[in-house]
């Protein structure tokens, strides 16, 4: 049996889990509401504060599909009763972000600002302080989507091995090389 896929979920308080008749887990929680459809093969059982999954067969694909929606009801559990929160830095002389309600301006040294509307379910703030880096600060319930917006703007410039400019995650170490050497 799937390693991942045989640990129940634990259901926290104000949580409430529902498995609709099409095979949907629908998921509430203090920070929103979210859906995912399941396979078929794989069977959703919800007791009083567990959620187990088991499978049908023990073939490659099931095994597979097991572990994946599990993991993936487990997240949303855990972003609709606590949520997802990712820093991101921007590291560079001149670099600067700021946002207006759902719209993100970025000045990463091209000719003009890159302004990314992002989705109602992203909470975005800016922080800009005296000698420290431009902080971006992204909150939401769903993971999927906050690491995809997070890769989006990761790669409008991303961080290069000499000087270290660009936009990083905070905490990422960034591995650098020498540089030019003179040669005698």
């Amino acid at each position: 049996m799937s390693r991942i896929g045989k640990l129940p979920i634990t259901i926290p308080n104000g949580v409430k889990v529902a498995v609709r008749e099409d095979n949907t887990v629908v998921v509430k929680g203090p920070k929103g509401e979210m859906t995912q459809q399941v396979d078929p093969n794989i069977k959703v059982e919800v007791d009083k504060d567990a959620i187990t999954l088991k499978r049908s067969s023990d073939d490659k694909e099931q095994r597979a599909l097991h572990g994946l929606y599990r993991s993936l009801i487990n997240n949303m559990v855990v972003g609709v009763s606590e949520g997802f929160r990712k820093e991101l830095e921007v590291v560079g002389v001149g670099y600067r972000v700021s946002n207006t309600g759902q719209n993100l301006e970025l000045s990463l040294g091209y000719t003009h600002n890159i302004i990314m509307q992002l989705a109602p379910e992203i909470k975005v703030e800016t922080k800009m302080e005296r000698n420290k880096n431009p902080l971006i600060i992204l909150e939401s319930c769903d993971k999927q989507l906050l690491g995809q917006v997070c890769a989006k703007i990761r790669s409008f410039r991303k961080p290069e091995p000499y000087k270290g400019k660009g936009v990083r995650f905070v905490g990422e170490h960034i591995r650098r090389k020498s540089g030019k050497t003179t040669a005698k």
